[in-house]
């Protein structure tokens, strides 16, 4: 099993590096999930949150997945929530889906118990 803690900490760390190497790029990066899922608007953080975790989970990106897991958490999404994000994106991704679902409930654990 995948420790999504230490993938968090790991894409955190690489972002800082590559912040280091790269600045206006990743500034500008910075600035746009700021715009997107940083403040409330039609949508809520949460909700935007969720649609980024679906977009994750679909993609298959461990690193995209733990951080919106902490992320849904920390906007305050409940458990119930994540498992009807994996449920709709099972219905468009289908079995890889499941699978990554399954990770997302993984991280979802870890991060709840951290």
């Amino acid at each position: 099993m995948k420790n999504f803690v230490e993938v968090g900490q790991e894409l955190q760390a690489g972002m800082a590096k590559l912040g280091e190497e790269e600045p206006s790029a990743m500034q500008a990066f910075g600035a746009l999930m700021g715009a997107t899922v940083g403040t409330d608007g039609a949508l809520s953080v949460k909700v935007k949150e969720l649609i980024a975790l679906a977009i994750a989970i679909s993609v298959r990106c461990d690193g995209c997945i733990a951080h919106h897991v902490r992320a849904v958490i920390e906007a305050g999404a409940t458990r119930e929530e994540l498992i009807e994000v994996i449920g709709v994106t099972q219905l468009m991704g289908g079995g890889p889906a499941t699978v990554y679902g399954i990770e997302a409930m993984q991280a979802w654990d870890q991060f709840q118990n951290a």
